[in-house]
């Protein structure tokens, strides 16, 4: 996919109920948003919403949260262009390192570098989140990519 095709910008308030929904909809935590909804970025193709994603960044350490690309557009390559701003962004901010829950996509994360970690390995900041202790089953896999080289 092209980068340019789309554009990645922080949630406004009008985009919360969207995140929430597709969120839902894809069986992925969504509780939470409205109380970190700086964390998340929805993909824009034209004025069509196409995904989301976030990161929660804890100092260098980063937790990659609910990304999401909606039906119509999914194999377009989108959740990865996604997820490579999402990084590009996080290792802009200072994140060295990214953590993540899943149930459904460890071979998605893990074409894209990530490795599979146990969940007490990560740092204390990543495991107090609400996505570790509340939101994602003791069962997801946890998992782990290095932004820096």
């Amino acid at each position: 996919m092209d980068d340019a095709a789309f554009t990645l910008r922080p949630v406004d308030n009008a985009d919360l109920s969207y995140v929430e929904t597709l969120l839902e909809a894809n069986g992925l935590p969504s509780r939470d948003v409205r109380e970190k909804a700086d964390c998340f970025y929805v993909a824009r193709r034209g004025t069509d919403r196409i995904g989301v994603g976030g990161v929660e960044a804890h100092g260098t350490d980063g937790l990659l949260r609910s990304l999401v690309v909606e039906q119509s557009a999914r194999g377009e390559g989108v959740g990865a262009a996604i997820c490579d701003r999402l990084e590009a962004n996080a290792r802009a901010d200072g994140v060295e390192r990214l953590y993540l829950l899943t149930t459904t996509a460890s071979s998605f994360f893990a074409n894209r570098g990530y490795a599979e970690v146990d969940r007490s390995t990560a740092p204390d900041a990543i495991r107090r989140t609400t996505e570790f202790t509340d939101l994602c089953p003791e069962s997801a896999i946890c998992m782990r990519k290095r932004l820096w080289l």
